[in-house]
Order: structure tokens, then sequence, then C-alpha cells
């Protein structure tokens, strides 16, 4: 997988050189039909590119995290490995939105008349979702805790009850 998330982020960094260097050389060229400008799309179309392969990374990123929090909860010696590698992924998904938020508020910004309503929109979004992450976490590590605390104290029963009177 580590060829595979290497390759990716090579590729999407040429398609982000291109979103940057190609572009203004279609400067002032309209494509009849829709009349748009052919910088605008050479732009989005480069950084639409650039985000699928950013993607198909941090989906071979996450495959490669599951593996070292399977190794990592393991050494915990934790029974449920369920709660924990949730509540880890929960973690890079709380990272993958601050990350998108804060890539997207520039763009959303440039939009005319509607571009700080959009930014804002897309703030409060993004912290809702954060919000239920961060919940879902709590809550996840909360169950973690309980059981262990259950076994522990059922441990010490036991341990009491075997000790002669």
């Amino acid at each position: 997988k580590l060829p595979k998330i290497v390759t990716n982020l090579v590729m999407a960094l040429i398609f982000w050189l291109i979103s940057i260097y190609v572009p203004p050389t279609f400067e002032g060229v309209i494509i009849p039909g829709i009349n748009a400008d052919a910088s605008l799309l050479v732009w989005i179309l480069s950084t639409v590119v650039m985000a699928i392969f950013l993607i198909r990374a941090a989906a071979n990123a996450l495959v490669i995290g599951d593996l070292l929090t399977d190794k990592f909860v393991k050494k915990l010696g934790v029974a449920d490995e369920r709660s924990l590698k949730t509540a880890a992924r929960e973690i890079v998904y709380i990272i993958a939105v601050i990350l998108f938020i804060t890539a997207v508020s520039p763009l959303l910004s440039a939009v005319e008349s509607i571009g700080s309503y959009l930014v804002i929109a897309v703030t409060y979004v993004g912290l809702g979702l954060i919000i239920v992450l961060v919940y879902d976490i709590g809550r996840t590590l909360y169950g973690v805790i309980e059981q262990k605390a259950g076994s522990l104290a059922d441990r010490m029963v036991q341990n009491g009850e075997k000790k002669p009177k």
C-alpha cells in the first residue's frame, strides 16, 4: 500500500502544479456554446483530478492506519478491538473534516454574492460532524473503560473469594 500512497501523492502534486501553471495560459479564451473561460474549466478539471488522487491516497493510508491500530490495540491487550479501532478511525475523520473545511473555504469565499454564507454553512456543517464524531469517540471509550473496570472488579472479587478465611 505504501507505493500506492506515494504514487497517488505524486500524481496529486503533479495535478496541483498543473492547476497553478496551466490555467493562466488559457486566460481570455472563451469556450463557445457555454460561454465559459477556458482557464476556469482547466483549473476545475485539474483540481478534481488532484482530489481523486488525494482520496485514493487517503484510502490507502486508512488501510495502513487500520493495520497499525490493530497492532497497537493488541499491545494494549484490549479484548474489544473494534471499539478502539472505530475511535481511531473517527479521529482520522475529524482531521479529514478539518482539512476539507480549510481547503474548501477559500474556494467558496470566491463565489460572488453568497461566498461568505457558503463558508459559514460549510463551517457549521463540519462543526456538527466533528461534534457527532467526538461524542461517538467518548461513548466508545467510556464503553471500553467500563468493560475493563468490570473485568477488573470481577477478578478482584474472585481473588478475594479464593483466599482462605
